[in-house]
């Protein structure tokens, strides 16, 4: 995100490393690649590697002609459970939001994610708060308790009114609440989790599986929410899953970014045992 060329250029800046090499050694090139980085880690250099790692994985499941989800272990389910984003393109005012979600659910969509917080920043204005109450409210009752909410707080708020925020978001039962502060501390997010009376959720904004080993051992999520085209592709995704999986924490992957990444976390979904809930683009 909003650093696209940056990260196709470090992509063709490995090339120095790749070619030549066997594509079937994943495990190696993926260790070579981070060991070999003078900086370790870093969102450019994991989203150009979660690039090649995703390819190398796709070459060995086409060489051998079998689905990727064969080579990560086969399947431990046949269906993917999903949640929606972006059904309220457009949708200002709680009425708007309520249309849309009653179409959204008429397609058959069982869970749906949004941000009604507007433009607040940090502090949220009683007014700005009532509004996005009202939304939240208006789609609760469109649809029912039969459909999954889940609500996006973008990493916008300080503590103080992401706790207030969750004790307010209690009454309409969301699945959970995301990214209620921003991503730079773990500590304080765990402060925030400890305090909500909702279930928090995070992850899209950390990029290795050190990174993700600290949430856990902080307790700061009920979620982890890693992205296939951050946090180290195939083989990172399935090392955070299986951490997560030691903390009883399920696996439910950030997944906005287009139809390749939709296509990988997909697999991943079919073959881990912790996997949750997959988000999808309405788009």
């Amino acid at each position: 995100e909003y650093r696209e060329l940056t990260v196709q250029r470090a992509i063709h800046e490995l090339e120095r490393y790749l070619i030549g090499k066997d594509p079937r050694d994943i495990a190696l090139h993926y260790h070579n690649i981070y060991r070999d980085s003078y900086w370790r880690s870093g969102p450019v250099l994991m989203s150009a590697l979660s690039a090649i790692d995703m390819c190398l994985w796709d070459i060995n499941a086409k060489a051998l002609d079998v689905p990727l989800y064969r080579m990560l272990g086969g399947k431990v389910r046949d269906r993917v459970k999903i949640y929606v984003n972006g059904w309220f393109a457009g949708a200002r005012k709680p009425e708007e939001f309520a249309r849309q979600a009653k179409v959204a659910v008429q397609r058959g969509v069982k869970a749906l994610k949004w941000d009604p917080f507007g433009k607040a920043y940090m502090n949220i204005s009683p007014a700005e708060l009532d509004h996005a109450l009202a939304c939240i409210d208006a789609v609760r009752t469109a649809v029912g308790d039969s459909v999954d909410l889940l609500i996006e707080g973008h990493g916008r708020f300080n503590k103080v009114t992401a706790v207030k925020i969750a004790k307010e978001l209690e009454q309409f039962k969301p699945v959970w609440f995301e990214e209620p502060i921003p991503p730079d501390s773990i500590g304080d997010l765990a402060d925030v989790k400890r305090q909500s009376p909702v279930p928090i959720a995070a992850g899209e904004r950390l990029y290795n599986t050190r990174a993700f080993r600290e949430l856990l051992n902080c307790k700061a999520v009920d979620f982890v929410q890693p992205d296939v085209s951050h946090a180290g592709g195939v083989t990172g995704c399935r090392e955070i899953a299986a951490l997560a999986d030691c903390y009883y924490i399920p696996f439910a992957p950030h997944n906005p970014s287009g139809p390749i990444a939709n296509a990988v976390t997909l697999q991943l979904a079919a073959s881990i045992p912790n996997f949750f809930i997959l988000e999808i683009m309405d788009t």
